[in-house]
């Protein structure tokens, strides 16, 4: 017994059945040639064989090698999934955020409730997109959701402005601080009395474009190897953070704790509301990348379960252990130390230690940005893929390795990226700061979405599903984080509008008349 492919969501059709149940098997089970006309409700999305029946949204009946060729296979374990979303979180912000926190709070106990604010918020966006990821299990995240909410020109613009900035931007970002600590180390520079001035730009951006040289061949080398890497990498970030927790503990135990930890936690606390914002922004940013499951939805195994338990069980370690390590952090450094440092985790390293631990932990640092790296490639890679097999890129960036199975040419287009922002410098540190601005915008339409298809598709099988609260508290948070940047650089917001905007001619400019054919069909197999 087989089941008739599930008909392409057109990105030309105003029908509205063509949204969400394009994903649904048209009239059971099949013994011969399927009919055209309108298709029965009675079978849902986890009523058919993904690796089999799911066919990628562009895809059309007049492409067989579409049919069974190229779909995503379920390779992606629980643990897979889990891997690549705390392989991202434990980046970079977890050693910088700290100081830009306590900076803003000015005392111990209101930067731990800042940090748990941020971790609580950040888990409203993650149980949104687990509900998405669920009942949505295609690759690409946020443009699939996007495209079946508002439909596929809002999920265009996610697309261009993903690709072209955030994603390169971001993984320029990490790259250049992996470089940046791990040059620190060769030049000997983790010393007081030597300034980070004294290493060579040339010297870092060579390092910075080695890694991402490295991560691209790690993603599409063999289809499993990028995972495995994201699991041993998750696996050592999480043991050091664990490290650090047991080294407060220690010298706690041992009566050593800073002069902070010995006065009244809340002492000095401070009273504006603006600081306290930038200080949850702060921490908002460390605890991004709980969306990264969710690129890679189509890949999945079991993604109606294993989409909201990676999301969850992700999102309850990393707000542990942020918690634990800045309590580490206080116990070892003074708070004034960790307000005026962007480097805590050496610092932290050096008190204990002295010169051979700011060198040991300064690794530790360029470790779990190299991993961080890692999984972002591994799903941005997907991202571009999608966007191919939509169409929004040339075709060519939607096709697998014929004998690796891994996006190729996608992972060479975000490489060749992400090497332009980093040979380009400091020049494009504006872009990076305006494309917060433009993350923020699309997570909350992304969310926002979600009730928009609690309206729309309420027969849509949702095998998790989240507080109706959950994604209105987001979108009331992300509102807010958007008012702020606007409100503080106007400039850059006006350039965010722009370049997003600069999108929808380019969409319609990149329509053919070989798309729009193949939707016609689309539409009359459905």
């Amino acid at each position: 017994m087989t089941y008739p492919p599930s008909p392409p969501l057109s990105r030309h059709s105003n029908d509205s059945d063509d949204s969400l149940r394009a994903l649904e098997v048209s009239q059971g089970p099949s013994t011969g040639t399927h009919r055209a006309g309108r298709r029965g409700r009675s079978y849902s999305i986890s009523g058919f064989d993904f690796q089999r029946d799911l066919l990628p949204l562009s895809a059309s009946v007049t492409d067989p090698g579409n049919l069974h060729g190229e779909g995503a296979e379920k390779n992606i374990s629980l643990i897979n999934g889990i891997a690549l979303i705390v392989g991202l979180q434990i980046g970079s912000g977890i050693f910088s955020s700290p100081g830009v926190v306590v900076a803003n709070t000015h005392s111990v106990g209101a930067s731990l409730l800042v940090w748990l604010a941020s971790g609580l918020l950040a888990w409203t966006g993650a149980s949104s997109f687990a509900e998405l990821g669920s009942a949505i299990p295609q690759n690409g995240g946020a443009q699939a959701y996007l495209s079946y909410a508002y439909g596929p020109l809002v999920s265009y613009l996610f697309a261009w402005t993903a690709i072209i900035a955030l994603k390169p931007g971001g993984n320029a970002v990490i790259s250049l601080i992996f470089a940046e600590y791990l040059n620190r180390m060769l030049w000997h520079t983790t010393r007081e009395e030597v300034s980070p001035d004294d290493i060579p730009q040339w010297a870092i951006k060579l390092t910075a474009i080695g890694a991402v040289v490295i991560v691209t061949i790690l993603c599409v080398a063999a289809k499993k190897l990028g995972t495995r890497v994201a699991v041993v990498f998750t696996t050592v970030k999480v043991s050091y953070l664990i490290l650090v927790t047991v080294l407060g503990i220690v010298q706690l135990a041992r009566g050593k704790a800073s002069a902070s930890l010995r006065e009244p936690l809340f002492a000095g606390s401070s009273t504006s509301p603006s600081s306290y914002s930038l200080a949850v922004y702060s921490g908002l940013w460390a605890f991004d990348g709980w969306d990264q499951a969710n690129f890679v939805g189509g890949e999945i195994s079991q993604p109606e379960k294993n989409i909201p338990r990676a999301i969850h069980s992700s999102m309850i370690l990393v707000t542990l252990l942020f918690l634990l390590a800045n309590v580490s952090y206080f116990v070892v450094l003074d708070k004034n130390i960790v307000g005026l440092s962007n480097t805590v985790a050496m610092d932290f390293g050096r008190a204990l230690f002295g010169p051979i631990g700011g060198t040991l932990f300064a690794f530790m640092v360029a470790f779990s940005c190299f991993g961080a790296l890692n999984g972002s490639f591994f799903t941005s890679s997907r991202l571009v893929y999608a966007a191919g097999r939509e169409r929004y890129l040339p075709a060519i960036f939607g096709r697998l390795h014929s004998t690796r199975q891994t996006p190729l040419n996608a992972a060479l287009l975000q490489s060749a990226i992400t090497i332009a922002f980093i040979m380009i410098g400091s020049g494009f540190r504006s872009l990076i700061n305006f494309s917060v601005v433009a993350s923020w915008a699309f997570y909350f339409l992304t969310v926002l979405g979600l009730v928009i298809l609690r309206i729309k598709e309420p027969m849509l099988e949702r095998p998790y599903k989240t507080w109706i609260i959950t994604p209105l508290t987001f979108c009331g948070v992300a509102l807010f984080l958007l008012c702020m940047p606007i409100i503080a650089a106007p400039a850059e917001a006006i350039a965010v509008l722009g370049f997003v905007l600069a999108g929808i001619p380019v969409y319609y400019m990149t329509q053919s008349t070989e798309d729009e054919g193949r939707s016609r069909v689309s539409r009359e197999y459905i």
